[in-house]
């Protein structure tokens, strides 16, 4: 089998000037909406690229946890990969594939903590397994084996019981867009690709792009 043979030919959907919103925001509800609902698989999973000091981008799957007009939330270890270069960097860009829909959406913008009341609510909310993990988990650092997350995971759960406090390296996120992309497979690889621009009196400016 060759790779570059590998195509399908995208014929489920359009993306029109008239037929979608405004709002970004309000075009992202809608299709977040439509892959929830066609039950694909992982609808809230989304990629974050940030960039280091050293320039290099990288890139990492993590789960939508929520969204509004002030942007798109997601929680994570302060102190991994991310957390570093956003503290160095705080602009990032976030994508999400929805395969089976023949759908793609772009975020860009710049990127910051949410309150500790929010981080602090969404952390009592998680399952209990979950919050033992965000303690025995020193995300993005070296360890010498799996040993190590068992081991801390049974010592912070001795410690802790039913009622871990979040930890204070741990916590959310919020992107607050400034361009939005909305991609729509079509025949012939001739895309739908939407571009919304966030202009200087807090309108969005929407165009078409060439695919």
């Amino acid at each position: 089998m060759n790779i570059a043979d590998l195509r399908k030919s995208y014929e489920k959907a359009e993306l029109s000037e008239s037929a979608s919103h405004a709002d970004p925001l309000q075009q992202f509800d809608q299709w977040l909406t439509e892959a929830i609902s066609s039950e694909v698989p992982e609808p809230n999973a989304m990629t974050v690229a940030t960039v280091g000091s050293d320039l290099r981008p990288s890139t990492r799957v993590v789960l939508i946890k929520g969204y509004d007009e002030r942007g798109i939330v997601w929680y994570t270890n302060y102190q991994s990969q991310k957390g570093r270069e956003l503290a160095g960097n705080p602009y990032a860009a976030l994508q999400f594939h929805w395969v089976e829909l023949e759908r793609v959406v772009r975020i860009e913008g710049l990127v910051e903590k949410v309150s500790e009341e929010e981080s602090d609510e969404y952390f009592r909310s998680r399952p209990l397994d979950s919050r033992i993990g965000a303690w025995a988990s020193p995300q993005s650092e070296v360890i010498p084996n799996r040993a190590v997350l068992v081991a801390n995971a049974a010592k912070y759960g001795a410690q802790f019981l039913l009622q871990p406090p979040r930890p204070p390296h741990w916590g959310g996120y919020r992107l607050k867009p400034d361009n939005w992309q909305f991609w729509q497979g079509r025949k012939s690889r001739l895309h739908d690709r939407l571009r919304y621009t966030l202009q200087a009196d807090g309108g969005w400016l929407r165009e078409r792009l060439a695919p």
